[in-house]
């Protein structure tokens, strides 16, 4: 492959263009991303950027650092759901410019390029930079604390001093804990004790390393914990480790799933990535550097895979680091095909076949559900996702042509694997794949979006400078206090939901509830409350 002159400005293009446009064009999504822009909203109504709020109380669930990141964007762009994205769209493209870096250095040029097409050509990793999350930015910074390590470990074993890498891993680890917490740390240091449990003493290095990487960790970290303790003592930062703790042995309401969740939200989501990351033996004439990373991307993989299995709380991003281990092990497996040191196999192609076909039904198949939402009144049991399914939405056949093109697309692609031109076939497979996932963001998501959530957001926004309490009954969201811009110094919802619903109120007051708790709110509080209307499963009450 010829080397491509300026790689990394034309990277930087080709993620700007693939992750900044249409970043506001939905609404922002309940929980997180509206729970975080939120966050970074009441910093700068409180001016107050140490201590984390929702709702003008505490929330220690995470560190700063993210939010700071919002905050600055918010500054520069207003408060909006453009904004609210806009760390993470940067941070795709900093991140594909990082796997080509790394894949340069540790292998070659070309070995760069195929982890920069993997990635972006993969569903979920190619989604991610599109929201308003903090785990993008928290994997990058493990992703590169451990980088900076292999090189540290690898300089140390070829006898030279690993104290540069040492310490670059220290703080990229430290900027992952004030990105999302301890869990920064922990992923790290597990896969480092299975590491040297695998390499024994080439793994070790000299205590004054060790030494060097914590007190880095330290420093980084303290730029919010060390703050935080000396303008407010303990207790923000107390109940911030109690949180984290309590994460990992219960389930947030609405987060619980199936044991295996994790492995079937890898398996089709990082499609095609998933399907190549099964190579995993060393490669002859491999370096040190290459073995050590390699090694480290499997143990990194497979911690964090059986690390939030284990853990109650189910969610499909708490595994998205995986989805850079797997980038590196697919492009691993591509230059092997490319060399001739590694053959597909059988089960492989049809895993190609067979999920690429999957994602060809959602696509083609969702207009047409879109266009009889009858057919699943049977099949749906719960009545708020029927109201949901009132919602008046636009659908026509011809949104079904991406999903019929990419599925043409798919089969021809298997057509060439079975005829062994498995380069042009996984070529076709992650570029196809970059487009497919840019057409059914702007024709999909915003359409889904209309029967989700947003009745309530637009009666949220309906009364943005109101001088009004707006509160949720029955089901948790952060809807109401973004898009009514909620002002501090109003009484604590935890403590007025009863005196809102019963007793004489200072202004006006709204509720709005899930239509499968209208009949019960009505009754219970008439004659306080009036119905005002109900739209696609969302009742709207006002305090008469």
């Amino acid at each position: 492959m010829p080397s491509v002159k300026y790689p990394y400005l034309i990277i930087g293009l080709i993620g700007g263009l693939l992750f900044i446009p249409f970043l506001g064009q939905v609404h922002l999504f309940d929980w997180d991303e509206i729970n975080f822009a939120e966050s970074a909203r009441e910093m700068m109504e409180t001016h107050n950027y140490m201590q984390v709020q929702i709702n003008y109380q505490p929330f220690w669930e995470k560190p700063p650092l993210f939010f700071w990141m919002q905050v600055l964007s918010m500054n520069i762009f207003g408060v909006n759901e453009f904004a609210a994205r806009l760390p993470n769209a940067i941070c795709g493209i900093v991140l594909l410019g990082v796997l080509f870096h790394i894949g340069k250095k540790l292998h070659s040029e070309r070995f760069g390029w195929l982890m920069t097409l993997i990635y972006a050509g993969s569903f979920l990793p190619h989604f991610y930079f599109k929201t308003g999350i903090i785990d993008p930015w928290f994997n990058l910074f493990i992703f590169l604390g451990i980088y900076q390590l292999v090189l540290g470990i690898s300089a140390h074993e070829a006898k030279q001093s690993p104290g540069k890498h040492i310490l670059f891993a220290g703080l990229f680890t430290g900027l992952a804990i004030l990105t999302k917490g301890p869990v920064g740390l922990l992923i790290p240091l597990l896969s480092y004790f299975i590491y040297v449990l695998f390499r024994r003493k080439r793994a070790l290095l000299p205590i004054k390393y060790y030494l060097q990487f914590a007190l880095m960790v330290l420093l980084t970290a303290l730029i919010w914990f060390g703050l935080e303790i000396k303008q407010h003592g303990w207790w923000f930062i107390n109940e911030f480790i109690t949180y984290q703790i309590r994460l990992f042995k219960t389930h947030d309401a609405g987060h619980a799933g199936f044991p295996g969740y994790h492995f079937v939200v890898l398996f089709i989501g990082v499609f095609p990535a998933s399907i190549l990351i099964y190579r995993w033996k060393k490669n002859i004439g491999e370096t040190l550097a290459q073995a050590n990373f390699r090694l480290f991307a499997l143990i990194s993989f497979w911690v964090v895979l059986i690390l939030f299995s284990l853990v109650q709380t189910k969610i499909i991003h708490y595994s998205s680091f995986c989805y850079l281990p797997m980038c590196y092990l697919a492009a691993y497996s591509f230059e092997g095909i490319i060399t001739g040191t590694y053959k597909i196999k059988s089960w492989q192609k049809y895993s190609f076949l067979i999920i690429g076909l999957v994602w060809f039904l959602i696509a083609s198949g969702l207009p047409l559900i879109g266009m009889h939402p009858e057919w699943l009144h049977g099949i749906l049991k719960d009545p708020f996702a029927l109201d949901n399914l009132k919602a008046e939405v636009s659908w026509n056949y011809l949104l079904s042509i991406p999903g019929i093109v990419y599925g043409i697309i798919v089969v021809i692609a298997f057509a060439w694997m079975q005829q062994k031109k498995y380069q042009k076939a996984l070529i076709t497979y992650f570029v196809s794949t970059i487009v497919f996932i840019q057409v059914i963001l702007q024709l999909f998501i915003p359409r889904i979006e209309l029967y989700s959530q947003n009745a309530a957001i637009e009666f949220f926004k309906s009364l943005q400078g109101k001088d009004c309490y707006v509160v949720t009954l029955g089901y948790k969201s952060y809807a109401n206090y973004f898009y009514t811009l909620k002002k501090p110094g109003e009484r604590k919802e935890a403590l007025y939901h009863q005196w809102l619903l019963r007793e004489a109120v200072d202004k006006p007051t709204y509720f709005v509830c899930k239509s499968t708790m209208a009949s019960e709110i009505s009754n219970e509080y008439n004659p306080f409350v009036e119905e005002i209307y109900r739209k696609n499963g969302y009742v709207f009450f006002k305090r008469k």
